[in-house]
């Protein structure tokens, strides 16, 4: 009678395990963020925010590398002094706009990478639970899966919108 017990829990556990494997899928994050940020255009969008700020940069960094050839080329008097002042406060302007703009340029990045996770863990949840899964776990943190467990991620990119 102990032994039939045992054999019957052992399939019961069984049972449930290969139950609970089926609520369990994984997802891609990293193709998804990839492919997300590419439909959406984020990085084009980034770009053309910044491209006067960075024109405008690429504008004093050329200056300054024309007034340091002429100061070389110089000989020692006034003018070289009064250049040389020049060059010392253009450079400190240039590195404060160089770092206010690498500043504000990964600020807003960050709200952009912020707004694609939240509208990709959106969908994720929303394909879990159409399709009643338990758990969903990111696809490269998983050591090992076998064929049995189901990759969602193209489901997840259809409902990314």
């Amino acid at each position: 009678m102990k032994k039939w017990l045992v054999a019957a829990g052992l399939g019961l556990a069984m049972a449930a395990s290969a139950q609970a494997a089926d609520k369990i899928a994984i997802v891609n994050m990293g193709s998804l963020f990839q492919q997300v940020a590419q439909k959406t255009g984020v990085s084009s969008t980034l770009e053309n925010e910044f491209k006067g700020r960075a024109g405008e940069l690429q504008r004093m960094e050329g200056d300054l590398q024309s007034k340091m050839q002429r100061l070389q080329s110089m000989k020692a008097g006034s003018d070289r002094t009064k250049l040389e002042k020049d060059i010392a406060s253009q450079r400190q302007t240039f590195s404060q706009k160089a770092q206010s703009f690498e500043q504000d340029r990964a600020r807003r990045t960050n709200e952009e990478r912020g707004k694609l996770v939240t509208r990709i863990q959106t969908a994720v949840k929303s394909v879990a639970a159409s399709q009643s899964i338990d758990l969903v776990v990111d696809a490269n943190a998983v050591a090992f899966n076998s064929s049995d467990v189901k990759d969602i991620t193209a489901d997840v990119l259809k409902q990314v919108k």
